[in-house]
């Protein structure tokens, strides 16, 4: 028998149809998309750093017992870390450094502006001029300079000598002799309290 379907048929068979192919396509699409995510998240978070490495980011110091004129090396992230307590004659002796006589006129501190000069206020941390927070290695070869409480170390300058090659530097860290180019580097340092910081 020939099929009778009038042309109003054929339309809603059709329409229904495109109902159907759409509603499979974005069920398809949206499938796709949830295992995209499903996969993304999971390699993602595995590039976050572990538990272990967050620990090593900073490193909180109790200064507390540390005399003024003495020098403290703690280590973080692998780095020898000098915590210098100055006495008021190295604050003053230190103040009295004309700027233009240094080899680097950049403070080198990660707590200041990129090219702050390096001036005695721009190498500590606000309201703390006794405390001097350096990374302890020269900035020539990577050599550990000698503090003050060391035989025959602090040099012309009564900061810090490398034995190596001769760098000297005041007490404020800033280069001042020597083959070494810059300041030695100030990390990000946060006091907590009176008593303890945090670098990094």
């Amino acid at each position: 028998m020939a099929d009778m379907s009038t042309s109003e048929d054929i339309a809603s068979t059709q329409g229904e149809e495109g109902t159907r192919r759409d509603f499979i396509h974005l069920l398809a699409g949206m499938t796709a998309v949830g295992a995209t995510a499903a996969v993304a998240v999971p390699l993602v978070d595995q590039m976050n750093p572990d538990a272990s490495v967050k620990a090593l980011a900073t490193k909180e110091a109790v200064i507390d017992s540390i005399e003024p004129g003495q020098v403290v090396t703690v280590v973080w992230q692998g780095k020898p870390i000098f915590i210098r307590r100055r006495t008021k004659k190295e604050i003053e002796e230190a103040k009295t450094i004309p700027m233009k006589i240094l080899k680097d006129k950049i403070a080198r501190n990660l707590n200041t502006e990129d090219k702050a000069p390096a001036t005695p206020e721009n190498r500590i941390a606000a309201g703390r001029e006794e405390w001097v927070i350096v990374v302890g290695i020269c900035t020539h070869l990577g050599c550990i300079p000698l503090g003050p409480n060391e035989t025959g170390a602090g040099g012309d300058w009564h900061g810090w000598f490398c034995p190596c090659h001769g760098s000297q530097y005041d007490n404020l860290g800033r280069i001042m002799k020597g083959p070494a180019p810059e300041n030695l580097l100030i990390p990000v340092v946060e006091f907590l309290s009176d008593t303890k910081i945090k670098i990094g």
